[in-house]
């Protein structure tokens, strides 16, 4: 493949900001290995897009300052195939003076951003008018893949096994929040998980054993979405990850992970995902690399290919690209479930692919190939249609009602 400028957008308007900043560091390092030229992209928490070397430096992130040595404020031409990254405000060309140049020309987006305003189909909808190619799946995907209640049902209807839920609105919980408890401890009982429906990392993510838990439970996902879901509680389940990774009917399983479980056999928090394992020399994150894990997991090689199979065939449900990483849960019957997959996994599941001795560089250049497959293959639709609708039609307030 020619050497290309890969953009690498990270961060947001996201409560997983800082786990995207991450996850983007690790993969720069990994796209310079595979001998491209990266473009930093830098979306703050206000939702201001900036560029610059600087950018490539942890420390720069910890504090941003805006305005400090090495940054630019950037727009994105989103005009069809222009690519183009722009200062902002806009340089104006004095009488005699060169007409500015864009900051960067773009050849290829590899989005690194987890949670709201960027694996939700938010940002790929924003590439796809633009007509860049891009890697990380598209809309639909992604989309379904950030809404745990559009997904499950999704995922039910096609045949997958999910567990059994309910979900409603934050509105509807205010209005009524008795009627609402007693429809979970009805239908789901005890223990139940309450989750927000769009957000990741376990973020807002609660188990309740009782009333007093739900409710506390039930307030604290009502303040990161408007939609609410409630699951089946296992007692002592036993997770189970699995990464895709392609485009099309070209699609590859990794090797299954087992995340170590926390002491008391629940789920794993935020903290025990990032920070149970945190980096030396005052890192306070490593990614999804910090998580202590067994890979490959010992579940035995009917399990395996079973887990395998169901990854591939999500991934081609939902038209995926790039890699994303469905998880699942094993009950204490040694029931298998889909928990969710992740369009935009924590440290793009480098760890997995590198147990199948794909090195991150080599994960990265395929991601970008896969991108640039489905951009030709977009682009191989017919998006003109003749018609006389035009002609036919008059001006004016006559015209229109016809």
């Amino acid at each position: 493949m020619s050497k290309m400028n890969i953009a690498v957008i990270f961060g947001s308007r996201s409560c997983e900001h800082d786990v995207s900043i991450v996850s983007a560091l690790q993969l720069i390092d990994a796209v310079k290995a595979a001998g491209h030229t990266v473009t930093p992209i830098y979306i703050s928490r206000d939702g201001l897009w900036y560029t610059g070397d600087a950018l490539f430096e942890i420390e720069n992130l910890r504090e941003f300052n805006p305005m400090g040595k090495g940054i630019t404020r950037v727009n994105l031409d989103i005009s069809a195939n222009a690519g183009d990254l722009w200062a902002w405000p806009p340089q104006r060309a004095g009488l005699f003076a060169k007409v500015p140049a864009p900051v960067a020309h773009i050849d290829c987006v590899i989005p690194v951003l987890h949670g709201l305003h960027g694996e939700d189909g938010t940002l790929q909808g924003m590439l796809e008018l633009a007509n860049i190619p891009y890697a990380s799946s598209g809309v639909l995907g992604s989309a379904v893949g950030m809404d745990k209640i559009a997904m499950k049902q999704i995922l039910r209807g096609a045949g997958f096994p999910v567990l059994d839920y309910v979900w409603f609105t934050r509105d509807q919980l205010d209005a009524d929040r008795e009627g609402i408890i007693s429809m979970i401890e009805a239908k789901i009982k005890y223990p139940a998980f309450v989750k927000p429906a769009s957000l990741g990392s376990s973020i807002g993510v609660s188990r309740a054993a009782n009333r007093e838990e739900l409710e506390r439970a039930l307030d604290l996902a009502k303040n990161y979405d408007r939609r609410i879901l409630v699951e089946v509680g296992i007692n002592h389940p036993v997770e189970i990850n699995c990464a895709a990774l392609g485009y099309g009917e070209d699609v590859r399983a990794s090797v299954c992970e087992m995340p170590v479980p926390t002491s008391d056999g629940s789920f794993l928090t935020f903290w025990e995902k990032y920070l149970r394992n945190a980096g030396a020399k005052g890192e306070t994150s490593r990614g999804m690399k910090s998580l202590s894990r067994v890979v490959p997991a010992k579940i035995g090689d009917a399990l395996t290919a079973r887990i395998q199979r169901m990854t591939c065939e999500i991934f081609r449900l939902l038209d995926c690209r790039g890699t994303v990483r469905v998880d699942f849960i094993l009950d204490e019957n040694d029931m298998l479930y889909v928990n969710e997959p992740n369009t935009i996994p924590g440290s793009l599941a480098f760890y997995l692919w590198k147990e199948c001795g794909v090195s991150f560089a080599d994960l990265a250049e395929k991601m970008i190939e896969d991108a640039l497959r489905a951009h030709a293959d977009k682009n191989r639709n017919v998006y003109a249609f003749d018609s006389t609708i035009l002609q036919k039609v008059t001006t004016g307030a006559k015209g229109a009602k016809r």
